[in-house]
């Protein structure tokens, strides 16, 4: 992922990037990976050494556990539900299934955000306690916008399990992303990207600070770890997105007919697709960061709290008032004409909200 996307952005750029180290540079991760090995390990004299040494596992081993909900093949066609015959044995391509995966992954990513929190206020030192309570509010923050959006997806699919809403997309109109009307998959992807502490929100590396953020005080494998728990949750959020919108390992499918790999075996060829879907929206998190220029702090919580949280919500509502009015038989074309109706009424009382907040301040004065 690092070769990718040092690669991709030297492209975008006109650069060559990585090329020295291994055929077309690809081993310059391992290169770069053993220097920070042998570098000195720094220990501020007035840091926490217990939190100091605990945070970056805080954050490196949140990034592997969520992949372990993550379906990564099987066949989903005919009411498998994900099964494949392997040497005998009969069994899911997915480390595990509980009942409330989805539960798992958000409980999952929120530890993430104690590793950074801890790693600031543990380094005795001002600018990276600064950097860690502005990434801490950032990632609560899309957190919320986070889970409202995946609400959508779940009340469609009926199960909190990965692989059961795998199984709900059989064909390219049962995805998600269309189903619930592709305003929840916006969200969501915006939402991750913030909580990945990925650009152009990243907001963590205060570069006008001249600081690296909450990482400051940390050096060699310590702060590889940071590093390397950075890319793993892109690739897990990446993976997350296309279990959640995109079918996971399901081919892709326009009715009775079906995308089939040739020479690859049922069994196989789910895991070939997931990867196919992960990698494009691994280049997708690359193009917005060599595109996107940075947004302002106050920006970045206006758009999650002004505009995520309240767009995520009300649409849930306008898919439950749905819901409700195909299972009880009522005219859907009425539900939704007065659901939209009151969305947009709650906007406009939330946007005089906002209007009223902004004169007080301004007749108030600078309160610093």
């Amino acid at each position: 992922m690092v070769w990718f996307e040092r690669k991709a952005i030297a492209g975008m750029q006109n650069r060559i990037g990585p090329n020295k180290t291994g055929p077309f540079g690809i081993m310059q991760t391992l290169a770069d990976g053993i220097k920070l090995f042998f570098k000195e390990d720094l220990i501020p004299n007035r840091s926490d050494r217990f939190v100091f040494a605990l945070a970056p596992f805080l954050s490196f081993v949140p990034a592997f556990l969520a992949f372990a909900i993550i379906p990564l093949g099987g066949d989903f066609r005919n009411g498998n539900g994900g099964e494949v015959t392997w040497f005998g044995h009969v069994t899911k391509v997915q480390l595990a299934d509980p009942p409330i995966g989805v539960l798992f992954a958000l409980a999952i990513s929120s530890i993430a955000v104690y590793g950074i929190m801890l790693a600031g206020w543990s380094s005795g030192s001002k600018y990276p306690l600064i950097g860690s309570v502005r990434a801490s509010a950032q990632m609560v923050s899309y957190e919320a916008a986070l889970g409202l959006s995946l609400a959508c997806v779940l009340l469609l699919a009926g199960t909190l399990s990965t692989s059961g809403i795998v199984a709900a997309q059989a064909t390219i109109t049962q995805w998600h992303v269309i189903s619930t009307g592709i305003v929840p998959f916006i969200i969501f992807l915006i939402a991750a990207t913030a909580e990945l502490n990925r650009p152009p929100v990243d907001l963590v590396e205060a570069e006008q600070e001249l600081v690296g953020g909450f990482n400051t005080e940390y050096s060699s494998i310590r702060f590889a770890l940071f590093y390397l728990a950075e890319f793993m949750n892109t690739v897990t959020m990446s993976a997350l997105i296309v279990t959640l919108f995109f079918g996971g390992p399901q081919p892709i499918a326009f009715g009775d007919f079906v995308f089939d790999i040739p020479l690859i075996p049922n069994a196989l060829e789910g895991t070939l697709w997931l990867l196919a879907k992960v990698l494009v929206f691994l280049y997708i998190y690359i193009w917005f960061r060599a595109t996107l220029p940075r947004l302002r702090y106050d920006q970045l919580m206006d758009l999650g709290w002004k505009v995520l949280i309240p767009g995520s919500l009300g649409w849930f509502m306008l898919l439950a008032s749905q819901r409700m009015a195909r299972q009880n038989e009522w005219n859907i074309i009425l539900v939704t004409s007065i659901s939209v109706v009151v969305m947009v009424g709650g906007y406009l009382l939330l946007q005089a909200a906002f209007t009223q907040s902004a004169r007080q301040r301004e007749t108030q004065g600078p309160m610093f």
